[in-house]
């Protein structure tokens, strides 16, 4: 009995030791499992190097290291995102500076041009994710619409440009946003019904097209950049001054432009199939068409469009009166007889003004008698004294001074 009591406690105390390694042997159990189940040659396709554990299929050109186009698209994508989305908040912040009715005009379509851009931005992760149904039908539908902003709004603004190099005035900001949304609509109900009849009437899957039918579809935005390229040139002939530096970056920014569509059409439909890489690098070269033209815009049309908006209008410099080269201004102009009636400016009243100093100094000059008395009061011209053509004469040609007793209010 005693030695059944002692061998008690060394039996509870073994099972405890089991249960608390049993969770860790299932641990140990299962990893060994999955070691041994799996091949290392899958692991490495299923875990890309430098994805790690966190991002597995259809995720992996996020962080796939092996394929660098995937990572430079996607931090390109987001630092663009990233300035676009505080230009905007930027330019949110400081309208209420903005007083001038011309620069409140640009206002909108800068603001819907950015969204255009963050569009732009966050399509070209689209293109970072393996294809599906659903996502193809995506980037199809959204491609054309968000360039179809982009361009109407440069658009509007050389059409607004234009009006304020010629007449000095600008539409409101809400019409030219307005008509920026109503041309990129239209490129809207294109993309609808080009899935329509493809994907539901005749049953293609929306992965499925041809490069050349991608491009036609994309038609009418080339219409619209060439419109904006065509009203840009019109805005740099316009007769003020003050807005040909916005023409300049709005011309600068569609032919950049022009040039980037030419380069991945003809790359999307002949350099892949000339190089031999037709379906493998379609993806590849739509993602960096979608970044390098949201930032050509961000950088060429966004930035200087707002610095000029958002810059405050230039204070009048004081007139150097010592400047002969400078045009006479408004107080070199100005006499000291501004303040006086205009009744008491009249020439012919100066002109009977005149002959009566003349007449009263023939008279002194004739009498030397002496004579102090006052002369006839005449009309008050100024506080200085002016001497007529007829008394410099009189004088031998010296201007005479002023008497001792001249008060302005006398002619002497």
């Amino acid at each position: 009995m005693e030695g059944e009591s002692h061998c008690a406690p060394v039996v509870a105390d073994t099972r405890s030791v089991e249960m608390a390694f049993f969770p860790v042997l299932l641990l140990l159990l299962s990893v060994v499992q999955r070691g041994s189940s799996q091949d290392p040659d899958e692991d490495s396709l299923a875990v890309p190097r430098g994805c790690g554990w966190g991002l597995v299929r259809p995720y992996t050109l996020l962080c796939d290291l092996d394929s660098v186009w995937g990572v430079a698209v996607e931090s390109a994508a987001a630092g663009g995102a990233l300035a676009a989305i505080l230009l905007g908040l930027i330019i949110l912040c400081r309208l209420h500076h903005v007083s001038e009715a011309e620069k409140r005009s640009g206002v909108g379509p800068i603001l819907l041009l950015l969204l255009g851009i963050l569009g732009l931005f966050g399509l070209s992760f689209a293109y970072l994710i393996e294809r599906d149904e659903q996502l193809c039908l995506l980037r199809r539908a959204l491609w054309g619409l968000l360039f179809a902003l982009c361009f109407s709004c440069l658009l509007v603004q050389g059409v607004r440009l234009r009006r304020l190099g010629r007449e000095r005035r600008s539409p409101g900001g809400c019409a030219l946003t307005g008509l920026a949304l109503g041309l990129s609509a239209v490129q809207g109900i294109i993309a609808a019904e080009w899935l329509l009849l493809t994907v539901l009437r005749e049953g293609r899957a929306a992965c499925q097209y041809l490069p050349l039918d991608f491009s036609l579809a994309c038609s009418y935005v080339l219409a619209l950049l060439l419109a904006a390229l065509g009203a840009a040139s019109f805005a740099l002939c316009g007769k003020t001054r003050q807005w040909r530096c916005n023409a300049i970056w709005l011309l600068s920014a569609c032919l950049l432009s022009l040039l980037l569509w030419v380069a991945w059409v003809g790359f999307y439909l002949y350099g892949n199939a000339w190089l031999g890489r037709s379906p493998d690098w379609d993806d590849p070269a739509l993602a960096i068409a979608l970044v390098a033209q949201g930032w050509l815009l961000l950088l060429f049309h966004a930035v200087p469009e707002a610095h000029s908006c958002l810059r405050s209008p230039p204070q009048p410099s004081a007139p150097d009166y010592f400047d002969t080269s400078q045009a006479p201004s408004r107080m070199r102009e100005t006499s000291f007889d501004e303040d006086i009636p205009l009744s008491h400016r009249q020439f012919p009243e100066n002109q009977g003004y005149g002959f009566d100093e003349n007449t009263a100094g023939l008279r002194s000059a004739g009498n030397h008698n002496g004579n102090t008395a006052p002369r006839p009061s005449a009309p008050f011209r100024s506080n200085v004294y002016q001497p007529t053509e007829m008394t410099m004469i009189l004088n031998g040609g010296a201007v005479p001074s002023a008497p001792p007793t001249y008060t302005g209010r006398q002619l002497w």
